[in-house]
């Protein structure tokens, strides 16, 4: 019976439905496709019944194709000539196909967070009858106003009223704050950088993995940072020590040291942030200091999260730090290149100028 039945095809036969695979797609001919993958993977060893049900097809379709074959060979899946242009989304489609990029694989009915183009090739199929190349996916997709990027990881507990409280009552609030007291708005986080280095893409010719020297030794310079809402002064401290309350607060006190009127601190979440020896110092210094909570697992808020990633990007990514001493002196170079370039940090703030102008 077909359905027991295994087929071991020629080597020339293989690549003569593989060339036939190739012109199928290159015409637009679906129904050639569909049955050149039911052949190959027939030949890879997979049932008739499976293969049905991973081409979304009923088993008598995927029996008919397998008893052609039999029958006729390639010539059984050869692509049909072309009766025309082939046909193309209409507005109405492109549309109702944007609309349904926008809600998510998930919603759509298929695994996984974030598109790829044999899923939107297969939306397409499914949806609207047409059929269209892997390579005139992205084509189709750019002209719709969309982009391939890197997606980030948005944590599942996330809670999104808090955050849109953030944005649309607490900052508001803190605007307000700042006027009243004429206060200096400082939003701040903390960072490591690996001695082992980090990486990144960088170029190298086909077939040769880039590689960057490392020392292997797990040990990070830890830098303490604040940066200014107003005027894009950049605060920062670094240790070679575990952060904790006592680094925390030796940092807060320096950068009061270094001010004067008010400060408005926005932080996160970190346990140092919020033991009882930070909090006591908070409330011993509450005439020069306000501190606000930051919405847990948004580090997309704080716009210092920003600027650690391009001092990363342009001073530590695929760097050798054959001492500690050198990694030091790195990072201490790239801070002070920051602290001195005011006009960056404020570039970072966009959310925030955005949301000031929409409250104004």
């Amino acid at each position: 019976m077909l359905e027991q039945a295994r087929i071991k095809m020629k080597p020339e036969t293989v690549r003569a439905l593989r060339a036939c695979l190739r012109d199928a797609y290159r015409k637009r001919d679906l129904g050639a496709v569909r049955r050149l993958q039911a052949l190959l993977a027939l030949n890879d060893g997979l049932p008739p019944a499976q293969i049905a049900v991973v081409l979304r097809r009923s088993p008598q379709a995927v029996y008919n194709w397998i008893g052609a074959f039999l029958l006729d060979g390639v010539r059984s899946v050869q692509p049909r000539k072309s009766s025309g242009r082939p046909p193309k989304l209409t507005k109405t489609q492109r549309r109702e196909l944007a609309e349904l990029i926008d809600a998510g694989p998930d919603a759509c009915g298929y695994p996984g967070g974030a598109w790829r183009s044999p899923m939107i090739q297969d939306l397409i199929q499914r949806r609207f009858g047409v059929f269209h190349s892997a390579r005139y996916i992205a084509e189709l997709l750019r002209d719709m106003g969309f982009t391939f990027q890197k997606a980030r990881f948005v944590a599942d507990h996330l809670d999104e009223e808090k955050r849109r409280q953030w944005l649309d009552e607490t900052w508001p609030q803190i605007l307000a704050l700042r006027r009243k007291k004429h206060a200096m708005i400082l939003f701040g986080d903390e960072v490591s950088f690996p001695q082992w280095g980090s990486l990144t893409y960088t170029w190298s010719r086909r077939g040769t993995q880039p590689v960057v020297k490392t020392s292997g030794r797990r040990k990070g310079y830890k830098v303490f940072g604040l940066i200014s809402y107003l005027d894009g002064r950049f605060f920062c401290r670094g240790i070679e020590d575990r952060f904790n309350s006592e680094s925390y607060v030796a940092f807060l006190k320096e950068v009061l040291a270094m001010t004067r009127g008010h400060i408005i601190l926005i932080q996160d979440g970190a346990k140092y942030h919020l033991s009882q020896y930070t909090r006591a110092f908070f409330q011993r210094r509450k005439d020069r200091l306000t501190v606000f909570q930051l919405p847990s697992y948004s580090p997309d808020y704080n716009p210092i999260e920003m600027l650690w990633k391009r001092i990363k990007q342009t001073h530590v990514h695929l760097h050798y730090f054959p001492t500690f001493q050198d990694l030091t002196n790195k990072v201490q170079q790239a801070l002070l290149a920051f602290q001195n370039r005011p006009e960056e940090i404020l570039a970072l703030f966009g959310l925030y100028e955005n949301q000031t102008a929409v409250s104004a």
